[in-house]
């Protein structure tokens, strides 16, 4: 029997949680919204609540007459907009102290690297050289951390460490730079540093980010030949890790059996990365074949990252009742969920259409006090613009807005095609005003959603001022971006334009994306 299929308290009640209360409060203004899919909504009226939050004015109510009602307090709507303009004021101080704060250190940071003279550069505070390497590691700004590092060595006060410099392999690791990271491997036995397990750990996943396979894989034959560093189950989770990365299933499964033999036992975190892999390859035998190896191995129990990977799979894939029937297995198992799995339900919900089982995620969320991220939000927004609610959508963001969370680039890619969708050319105008006055930053994602969502509605003027607008923000067309300009204008008969294009989609190189997947 699927999760959410008959009740409309679906999820089962933790025993260690009372209901709270919440009766409705007087003076309140309902405004019927529509819902997508409900006409097939039951006779009982269930309460379809946001998610808690300091404006607790506004109410979602989803009837059985398939409409939606929004309570609004109007009282508090005035003490709310009165504390946010108060807020607004102490932020703007606040900010302008920040940015004095942050003039200085940078500052500070820039004398370090120009302080190369034969009396001070050699004499420089260690607390002040090593915040600098810190916030650049931190910031992955590979380049300028060398600089420092270089600068640290020249103080007459420096000490190796083998920790500074695995901070560094790591860092350079994350920024794909594997060959500067052995140079400073190769530097770090040079002045004398142990070599250990973590330091050959770390370049071992440098190589391994950047797929560079081969090399990841000689240096692991290099630990095994010195017994002071023999590979520990961390060091193969991270090389079994990076062959999935790039679709090598066969040399993963062949370092599950190489560990065998080494007394090396696959944890946990071994087997989530193995189960990920497979579920986002759609290869469910082989997740389904892991999932039942690690059942079977001692000390090595599925935790919530085993059940989000596993119904991120089928959910995925639209195989909804094995994600409810897994669901119920993991929490039967005593797996208790968290704000991820949630997202991944209101993924899956939103993807199928079933927005009652949506609704039912969301209210169940209110009750248990459950906050949204901004995964939540840009789940729910997009499942109701590619619904075509835009009302829903737009109350969701301003709900979003007030919450204090920060639209991203997923935010808005997502209002751009609702509105592209809808055929509401002035509201795509209102998301680039709202851009203007923010701070976010734009990807080629989100101009090549702009480019097609004008192109659909026939707006070409507007649609080749979005590649000024790319000129203007430092981001580089690419052959996605021509090819959708040409499909548009091919749909109207524009050959002429659609020929002139032709010649740079050939020259256009698609940068590298270096955005995160949402983590969900």
């Amino acid at each position: 029997m699927a999760v959410f299929s008959c009740s409309m308290n679906p999820i089962s009640n933790p025993l260690n949680r009372q209901q709270p209360t919440s009766p409705m409060p007087r003076n309140r203004v309902l405004v019927p919204v529509s819902t997508p899919g409900s006409e097939k909504e039951p006779k009982s009226v269930p309460l379809l609540t946001l998610p808690p939050s300091t404006n607790d004015n506004a109410v979602l109510a989803v009837t059985g007459k398939g409409e939606t009602r929004v309570a609004i307090d109007w009282k508090k709507v005035n003490e709310r907009e009165a504390r946010e303009k108060k807020e607004e004021a102490n932020r703007k101080i606040a900010s302008r102290k920040a940015i004095s704060v942050i003039l200085r250190r940078e500052a500070t940071k820039a004398i370090i690297e120009k302080k190369k003279g034969p009396t001070n550069s050699k004499k420089l505070l260690p607390r002040t050289v090593l915040e600098a390497l810190h916030d650049r590691i931190t910031a992955l700004r590979w380049e300028s951390a060398l600089k420092v590092f270089e600068l640290l060595r020249e103080q007459l006060w420096y000490r190796p460490s083998p920790g500074m410099y695995i901070k560094l392999i790591v860092m350079l690791g994350k920024c794909k730079q594997p060959e500067k990271a052995h140079e400073l491997f190769d530097a770090m036995i040079a002045e004398g540093c142990v070599v250990s397990r973590e330091s050959y750990t770390a370049l071992l996943s440098a190589y391994g980010r950047s797929g560079l396979l081969d090399e990841a894989f000689s240096l692991l034959e290099e630990m095994k030949n010195n017994p002071d560093c023999r590979p520990d189950v961390h060091t193969y989770s991270i090389l079994i890790k990076s062959c999935l990365q790039v679709f090598a299933f066969d040399k993963a499964q062949e370092l599950l059996s190489d560990m065998a033999p080494l007394g090396v036992r696959a944890n946990t975190i071994t087997y989530n990365t193995l189960i990920d892999a497979y579920g986002k390859a759609k290869m469910f035998a082989e997740m389904e074949a892991t999932l039942v190896k690690m059942l079977s191995e001692q000390n090595c129990e599925p935790d919530v990252w085993t059940m989000n990977s596993t119904l991120r799979a089928f959910g995925g894939s639209g195989q909804i009742e094995m994600m409810e029937t897994c669901y119920e297995k993991f929490q039967s198992a005593g797996i208790e969920p968290n704000i991820k799995t949630f997202n991944i339900l209101l993924d899956s919900y939103g993807k199928a259409g079933d927005y009652r089982k949506m609704s039912a995620v969301m209210e169940y969320m209110q009750k248990y006090h459950y906050s949204w991220t901004i995964v939540t939000y840009n789940v729910v927004i997009d499942a109701f613009g590619r619904a075509g609610d835009l009302k829903q959508m737009e109350y969701l963001f301003r709900l979003m807005r007030s919450e204090r969370i920060k639209p991203s680039c997923v935010t808005l890619c997502s209002l751009v095609r609702a509105y592209g969708e809808a055929g509401e050319p002035e509201k795509i105008g209102g998301v680039l005003r709202f851009i203007e006055n923010s701070d976010i930053t734009l990807d080629i994602v989100f101009f090549n959603c702009l480019v097609d969502a004008y192109g659909k509605l026939g707006c070409f003027v507007e649609m080749k001022g979005v590649l000024e607008l790319m000129e203007q923000k430092g981001c580089k067309a690419d052959k996605i971006t021509y090819r959708t300009m040409i499909n548009a204008y091919s749909s109207k008969g524009m050959t002429k334009h659609a020929k002139e294009l032709q010649d740079l989609v050939v020259s256009a190189e698609r940068p590298r994306l270096h955005r995160n997947k949402p983590d969900f």
